[in-house]
This record gives C-alpha cells, structure tokens and sequence, in this order.
C-alpha cells in the first residue's frame, strides 16, 4: 500500500510540473503577442500583413498597354486609395472634348471589379457601373460634368470616389474641385475632395457649394 502511495505522490507531482510548464508556455507566448491553441490549428495562409497595397506588376496590367495614365480612387481600409489606370484619347481631340473623354474613362474604371491581386489586397469600389458624363450645357462653368445619375443619388462612398477622381485630373483641370450636376436636373454643386474625404468617405457627403448653372 505505501509503494502505490508513492507512486501515486509521484504521478500527481509530474502532473503539477506538466501544468506548471504549460503555464509558464502559456505566459510566454502571450507576452509574445501570440495565444495559445489546446490543439493544432490550419485555417489556410495567414492573411496579407500590407493590405491596401499591390504589386507594380499589377497595376501595370491593370492600366493596360497603352492610354493616357490617370489614377482612380478606390476603397481600402475605410480609406480612398489611389490606383493607376489608363485612358484613351484620340490624338487631336480638343480639350472641351477631351474632358468627356478622360471623365467618361474614369467612371468605367471606377465601376469596374478591381483586379484579383486587388481584391485581395482589400480594394473595393463602391460605384456602380454604367454611369455616364456629358460635358457643360449652355451657361454652364467650363469644367461642368453631368452625371447619368445625380450625385445627391449616388451612395456616399460611391460620390467620394467620383469628387476625389474627378478633381485631380484631367477631366477638371487639376484644380482639387469637380463641378457636378445631373443631365435631367439644371441644379450644379462645386464639390472639393478634402484630405477628411479621403480619410473618411463613408462619414458624409463631400463639402460642397451651390453653383449657377444653364
């Protein structure tokens, strides 16, 4: 009887030591940053650790071989993102024209599926596709686009990545600004793409200013 006692002590005392060991394993990977499993895990590859990034390789393809190159801005983490495109223009097109042209290319990129490398990296848009642009009416500023669809329409973060691609490029002029109306309404606003806009699209609707139009 007292050898099985001894053994039994002896077992009950590795078992306290295994436990020991297993806390103090415990309290190392969590000072690590790293918690510990009761059982082997396999959920498939970790995700990225830089998302909102692509490969250059990519984005060349994307832009595709030829084109005027011109950048939209796309969803990721909350935040607008600048992607490279292309767009074509014809040689000899005059600049009234050639707004429509690059505007038009734009908003098909913008409405586009990002690529799968893209997509992977957490890039999204929120405008729909389809949308088109007509240039000013009668009366209207020069730098005048109107939409398909009336921006007060559209869904915010689909109206941030529209004011923010519009107003640094071509198809305004590089002014920061984007006059916007509706083909079937006379009503134009000046929309300006603020660095709080492309923080945070989704917290409302670009700050903007009544304009006189046709």
């Amino acid at each position: 009887m007292r050898t099985r006692e001894r053994q039994g002590r002896a077992a009950r005392a590795r078992g306290v030591q295994i436990l020991a060991a297993g806390g103090v394993l415990t309290g190392l990977l969590a000072g690590c940053g790293i918690r510990a499993t009761q059982v082997p895990t396999d959920f498939g590859p970790a995700p990225s650790m830089v998302p909102c990034e692509s490969s250059m390789t990519d984005l060349a393809t994307q832009a595709g071989p030829s084109g005027m190159p011109v950048e939209v801005f796309l969803l990721c983490s909350g935040a607008l993102v600048r992607v490279d495109r292309s767009v074509r223009v014809a040689d000899g097109t005059d600049e009234a024209k050639r707004r429509v042209v690059v505007a038009q290319g734009l908003l098909k990129a913008l409405g586009e599926t990002p690529s799968g490398v893209e997509d992977e990296a957490g890039y999204r848009t929120a405008v729909p596709p389809g949308i088109t642009v007509t240039g000013p009416r009668p009366g209207d500023p020069d730098d005048t686009l109107r939409l398909s669809t009336a921006p007060d329409a559209l869904p915010k973060y689909a109206l941030a990545q529209i004011v923010c691609t519009f107003a640094d490029t071509a198809a305004t002029g590089d002014n920061g600004s984007v006059v916007l109306g509706s083909t079937s309404a006379d009503a134009l606003r000046r929309y300006e793409c603020t660095a709080d806009v492309q923080s945070d699209p989704g917290a409302g609707i670009p700050p903007s200013t009544e304009v006189s139009g046709s």
